[in-house]
């Protein structure tokens, strides 16, 4: 149902059997998925493309402008994936035309109050912001990635798949996938296991992992002399790739 009182531009698409709450505001150049649910008093500017079966909560802001005094009103956009669920006060920005003039999310994230995505991040899929978790520009986020509350993630920083960043940590280098995170700046302590036995991950795999980053954290090796040892025991498994490759690729240095 759409409440007589929203406002809805002439441009916009709206999908099949979607609720739009009072007062809630969307523009011209903004693609609604179907089954989506939109509370009262959101505001939605684009360009932005919404999948299917989102749910966004009273007072978020998802695609306005974003704070870069480097943005000079490009057209950039904001693609949201399937089934992800925005609370209250949650504000999400636009790309700019330094990067790639886009900010993305994937698919059934949780993306707690007063959270914020800025500009030119790109957010994978099942992950989780609790309430007031920041990421700033740039900023990359991979699968079932945790974010506590409070916590504030530098620019240009990636944060590898399955790793958990603590409440109140301030991230100023990348996390490896699979890395747990505190402390301000944040470092590293130990492995996300639990997290991985909970989706499934077998045994020995996790084993395999652990290893790995006992060899880059616990054997005083320089970060290239550990991804040599690593590389020497033969394991190409892809959930162990994913680790030494988020050490490899790091522009910024990994927390260490």
């Amino acid at each position: 149902m759409i409440h007589p009182q929203a406002i809805i531009e002439p441009g916009a698409v709206i999908g099949e059997n979607v609720s739009i709450g009072p007062w809630t505001y969307i523009a011209n150049n903004v693609v609604i998925g179907d089954n989506c649910d939109i509370s009262s008093h959101v505001v939605i500017k684009g360009p932005t493309r919404l999948g299917k079966g989102n749910r966004i909560f009273q007072f978020a802001s998802i695609g306005e402008d974003c704070q870069d005094l480097k943005y000079a009103g490009e057209p950039t956009e904001l693609i949201i994936g399937d089934n992800n669920i925005f609370r209250e006060s949650c504000t999400i920005h636009r790309g700019t035309a330094q990067d790639k003039s886009l900010t993305q999310i994937g698919s059934h994230n949780l993306f707690m109050a007063y959270t914020h995505v800025a500009h030119d991040c790109m957010v994978g899929s099942h992950c989780i912001m609790a309430n007031n978790a920041s990421i700033a520009g740039h900023v990359y986020v991979g699968d079932y990635v945790i974010i506590g509350g409070m916590a504030g993630v530098h620019q240009f920083c990636h944060i590898g798949q399955h790793s958990f960043v603590a409440a109140n940590a301030l991230v100023l280098k990348d996390i490896p996938a699979y890395v747990m995170a505190s402390g301000q700046p944040a470092k590293p302590f130990g492995l996300n296991s639990e997290g991985l036995k909970r989706r499934g991950f077998a045994k020995e795999i996790i084993l395999t992992i652990k290893r790995a980053y006992k060899t880059v954290y616990r054997k005083g090796l320089s970060v290239n002399d550990a991804l040599v040892s690593i590389s020497d025991l033969g394991d190409d498994s892809p959930e162990l790739k994913a680790f030494t490759d988020s050490v490899k690729n790091s522009t910024r240095g990994i927390i260490r």
